[in-house]
């Protein structure tokens, strides 16, 4: 499994439905795709939601993105990510 960050950013309406079922949905969502939901965030400044997902792969992850935002309205950035060990790794490799 890769591991994907997902920025949002709310629209006005999409801040309108914002709900614990909403979120239950966005999750379900996640877990059709075969996918795990590791964390998700609500933060202050330029971004409102961080999400990180496990996913099998970059169509999972594009799947996610725009399924999300189909669910919710809200728009996501998204960026494949690895972990601090697993980067050390690669960079031994060359």
């Amino acid at each position: 499994m890769a591991t994907y960050i997902l920025f949002g950013k709310y629209s006005a309406e999409a801040l309108k439905g914002v709900s614990a079922a909403r979120t239950k949905k966005a999750a379900a969502l996640v877990k059709k795709l075969k996918g795990k939901l590791v964390g998700m965030y609500a933060m202050l400044g330029e971004k409102d939601l961080v999400f990180i997902l496990e996913l099998p792969g970059m169509e999972e992850a594009m799947k996610a993105s725009v399924g999300l935002f189909r669910l919710t309205g809200i728009t996501f950035s998204t960026s494949p990510a690895l972990s601090v060990d697993e980067f050390d790794k690669l960079m031994a490799e060359i």
